[in-house]
């Protein structure tokens, strides 16, 4: 069981490879005879590609870190329901990083036909470069958010510390754990959720919360780059009374650890809705529009949205995650970024460079 958790921490990419054919589009031969009649080279090039894709498609999804377990499970399903809708075999590559690190990657060059990001506004920044055209947050139900989470305390085994809400999260002698806002979007989530809490114990008295955020950070002990660099140091690397995390991260971690660590559940968190989107630049460019399309659309299919309750992602679908209702705590308090004005607001306010948090973190 550890070495499975273990190998869940690999950073970098992680690749999944579906499919049985090799990698490529077209042969040597369709090439060569491209460059002996230029006239007829797009013509050659795309008689040779339907050709091939006749028989395989590829995509690749740029994710962030939490979701590994998610797309392992979910794009052998997809394969099938693709042969099944097709005829194709699909081969998917499957990265992840920090969020805000990975739509960055993207925005500079790195190729992708979908996104799976942790919040609209790291897939605004890939839009902002101009490979994802305006209105992609209505092309899909939901707010193109086919899961959403939350954030949660993940403790040692018996609570030690007695943590039970995000006060005692200021405490001295308090290790924290959490990522970095600046690179990853679930500690985005994080840092918004505790100035939600600060802000309803404060009643929106603005000094009062900083300084509650500020101590907070104080006691953060390591900013990881993403948010399972985090899990890593408090599960693998034992740092830390306390991490602050998805609430998927913390099942899995009672999943391969059941005799070592619990969940506390926040009076007052925060709905993370991550957000999925075609790369239309990168999909017109492969003609790989329908298939890409179809990726995240079959993520709201009763299948795949009972795959993301078994990777402890909350359904989008209100009647199936009613199933999940002995998982989740369904009534706890979450608000909604907007209550932060939206991510753009929220980002340039508290994320944007010379921000609330850099100056808290600074201090």
């Amino acid at each position: 069981m550890k070495k499975r958790f273990v190998k869940r921490f690999v950073t970098g990419s992680l690749i999944t490879v579906l499919g049985v054919s090799a990698m490529g589009c077209g042969s040597s031969n369709s090439n060569e005879a491209a460059q002996a009649n230029p006239g007829e080279e797009a013509q050659t090039t795309e008689a040779a590609q339907d050709t091939d894709t006749a028989e395989k498609i590829t995509l690749t999804n740029v994710s962030y870190d939490p979701t590994r377990e998610l797309y392992e499970e979910y794009n052998k399903q997809f394969a099938e329901h693709w042969k099944e809708l097709s005829g194709q075999d699909v081969e998917i590559t499957q990265s992840h990083g920090g969020s805000g690190k990975q739509a960055l990657e993207v925005a500079n060059g790195l190729e992708a036909d979908v996104v799976t990001l942790a919040l609209e506004y790291d897939v605004k920044a890939v839009q902002d470069a101009g490979l994802i055209e305006e209105g992609w947050v209505d092309e899909f139900p939901s707010d193109s958010s086919p899961y959403t989470s939350t954030i949660v305390f993940l403790v040692r085994k018996g609570n030690p510390k007695d943590i039970q809400d995000w006060d005692d999260l200021v405490r001295d002698g308090v290790g924290v754990i959490t990522p970095n806002p600046k690179t990853s979007g679930g500690a985005r989530w994080n840092y918004l959720a505790a100035w939600a809490y600060a802000d309803d114990l404060y009643k929106g008295d603005e000094a009062q919360i900083k300084d509650f955020i500020k101590k907070l950070y104080e006691n953060v002990l390591v900013l990881d780059s993403g948010a399972r660099g985090a899990t890593t140091s408090f599960v693998e690397n034992k740092q830390g009374d306390v991490l602050i995390a998805w609430e998927n991260e913390a099942y899995l971690s009672i999943q391969d650890y059941p005799d070592e660590y619990e969940i506390v559940t926040p009076s007052i968190s925060i709905l993370a809705q991550p957000s999925v989107a075609i790369v239309d630049e990168v999909v017109d460019a492969r003609g790989t529009r329908e298939a890409a399309t179809e990726y995240l659309n079959y993520l709201y299919s009763d299948e795949a949205q009972r795959i993301a309750g078994d990777n402890y992602y909350r359904p989008s679908n209100d009647e199936i995650l009613q199933e999940y209702a002995d998982v989740f705590d369904l009534t706890i308090n979450l608000v909604t970024v907007n209550e932060f004005g939206g991510w753009d607001a929220a980002q340039s306010t508290h994320f944007a460079d010379g921000g609330v948090f850099d100056e808290i973190y600074e201090e």
